[in-house]
């Protein structure tokens, strides 16, 4: 895999989160082009000035929940790099709620969006690239969470398992195309807002964003080729 991803283009989004940086920073080690979209510009390039020595990033503010800001930067990104190779949707959001009888139209909405609505938008909008590149890959961010349902996480497991439904209904219609479309179902990913929301969890039993990029990586190798339509569970020990 060492040199399998010099100068692919790679697509990011979330790219300031804790792991799109891990992505971020796997695809960089690799030779990688990479778009990194985030709401921010100035956040993204902080990122990027965070990437090893020499990498080649360049940062693009996007608000994903905007059909037409993700047409317009899709477009940019694959103007300014001549192609779009991988598009690693790793934006999301998580959100603990009250019973669903309680919920709210904005808390619905709100895990909808951020889940959903933003990988459905990048996947439209990148999949005309990919195919004028002759294919390519596609890897979403589910959870664990989309294969059953829990308590006060209504909408949250409904988003995801709309992510996991989805990503199943692109690789349906694209498998002939040379496109490849995937998700990963991450159990608790280790970071620091997870460990200030729960102080008494065995940290050790979580999944490591650094280990997640490793199965975004598989998944966007030449490995994976013969795998599309998958939902690989990432659980760690929990």
């Amino acid at each position: 895999m060492d040199n399998e991803f010099k100068d692919k283009v790679i697509v990011i989004t979330g790219a300031a989160g804790n792991l799109g940086r891990a992505v971020a920073r796997a695809f960089a080690q690799h030779g990688a082009r990479l778009a990194m979209l985030d709401l921010n510009e100035q956040t993204i390039q902080a990122v990027i000035d965070d990437l090893p020595a020499g990498a080649n990033a360049k940062a693009y503010a996007v608000n994903l929940l905007e059909a037409e800001s993700v047409n317009q930067t899709m477009q940019s990104v694959a103007h300014d790099h001549g192609r779009i190779d991988v598009l690693a949707n790793i934006a999301g959001g998580f959100s603990m709620g009250p019973l669903t009888q309680d919920t709210p139209d904005r808390d619905w909405d709100l895990m909808m969006n951020l889940d959903a609505r933003a990988v459905f938008y990048t996947a439209r909008a990148a999949i005309p690239c990919l195919l004028d590149n002759g294919g390519g890959r596609i890897i979403n961010v589910s959870a664990r969470a989309a294969l059953e349902g829990k308590g006060r996480m209504g909408p949250y497991c409904a988003s995801k398992a709309a992510v996991k439904t989805l990503t199943e209904s692109l690789a349906a219609e694209n498998k002939f195309d040379g496109i490849n479309v995937n998700c990963i179902l991450p159990g608790t990913i280790d970071t620091p807002q997870n460990r200030e929301a729960m102080p008494d969890a065995d940290f050790s039993h979580w999944v490591p964003p650094e280990a997640l990029a490793d199965v975004v990586l598989l998944l966007a190798s030449g490995a994976a080729r013969c795998v599309t339509g998958a939902a690989i569970p990432v659980y760690g020990k929990s």
